[in-house]
């Protein structure tokens, strides 16, 4: 491993490197309701838009991870970033599956979700937008820069859903926080990957973290935007609601009291973190936590158990 990884995420204590590796999980949305966190709309909503984010995301961060591949020299880092990709791709379909329940119950997303579709397929897309003359490789460079940035808030949301008590405390669905959990544990165990491959692929010395801090500039109030903007969307679009409720920063903050969501503070401070010219991931929540949940997640433990018998058959 080369020196330049040395303390990246993809090693434990030990020393020992840790495999990054996709689980083929499945979950059952039959019986979640559309309000999973019962009488609380707006912190269910605010949760939701993940699922409205991710499934473009995701595949998103697969497309310009194998158009990256082929720089990879670092056989370590190569071996992780296609693990990054299995897990990338496995929790976008998941996502989608939730969507696909929100329908079922009279929420239709599309008209949002074109949008976000918009944003991934054509404005970062494999070549730059509206002919702007970037060459293939900055605009690679770029894009790989604004997937460690949105993979800093990911590590720091997973860490987060992987101690919220308020969440069972308030009786959330089973099923659907065992997928946020499951995702936010795969989350940290792949917290490093996407830095570790921009710092590969992203040049040297000053110009590779100038435009780390860009990426980091782009992404986090796009991402502000997105977020106020896709809860705005589900509370008003809720059938249930009827038009009753509005996203307020008032309702907003009375469930972060109440630990059903982060705190703002909690997610500001991944921020002036991430310029640290020294700052790497891996400093990032704890594996340990992680794999402790992947040990006993429902989905998890049932997609193990799949590839055990089929290794038997």
């Amino acid at each position: 491993m080369s020196a330049e990884r040395h303390h990246q995420s993809g090693e434990h204590q030990s020393g020992e490197h840790y495999s990054i590796v996709p689980r083929r999980v499945e979950f059952d949305w039959h019986e979640t309701p559309l309000h999973w966190i019962p009488d609380e709309p707006i912190a269910t909503h605010v949760i939701n838009v993940l699922h409205l984010l991710l499934p473009a995301g995701e595949r998103w961060f697969v497309k310009v991870f194998k158009e990256g591949l082929p720089l990879v020299a670092d056989p370590a880092l190569r071996k992780d970033v296609k693990g990054f990709m299995g897990q990338e791709a496995t929790h976008s379909v998941q996502h989608a599956f939730v969507l696909d329940r929100l329908a079922d119950q009279r929420l239709d997303t599309e008209a949002y979700t074109r949008h976000v579709d918009f944003l991934f397929e054509k404005l970062l897309g494999e070549k730059p937008p509206f002919g702007v003359p970037i060459p293939a490789r900055e605009w690679l460079r770029f894009r790989l820069s604004l997937i460690a940035a949105i993979e800093q808030f990911t590590a720091v949301l997973g860490n987060w859903v992987l101690h919220a008590e308020g969440l069972d405390h308030a009786g959330a669905d089973e099923v659907m926080l065992d997928l946020l959990r499951w995702h936010g544990a795969e989350e940290v165990e792949h917290r490093a990957v996407a830095f570790d491959m921009y710092q590969h692929c992203g040049g040297t010395g000053l110009p590779r973290y100038a435009r780390r801090i860009e990426g980091m500039v782009v992404v986090a109030p796009v991402l502000l935007w997105l977020w106020c903007w896709g809860a705005s969307y589900l509370i008003r679009h809720d059938p249930q609601l009827a038009g009753r409720l509005r996203y307020s920063l008032r309702e907003h903050n009375r469930a972060v009291a109440k630990g059903l969501l982060p705190m703002w503070r909690e997610l500001g401070s991944a921020i002036p973190r991430y310029f640290r010219r020294s700052y790497h991931p891996s400093q990032e929540g704890s594996l340990r936590r992680a794999v402790e949940y992947l040990a006993v997640s429902p989905a998890a433990r049932a997609a193990a158990g799949a590839i055990g018998r089929a290794a038997l058959s």
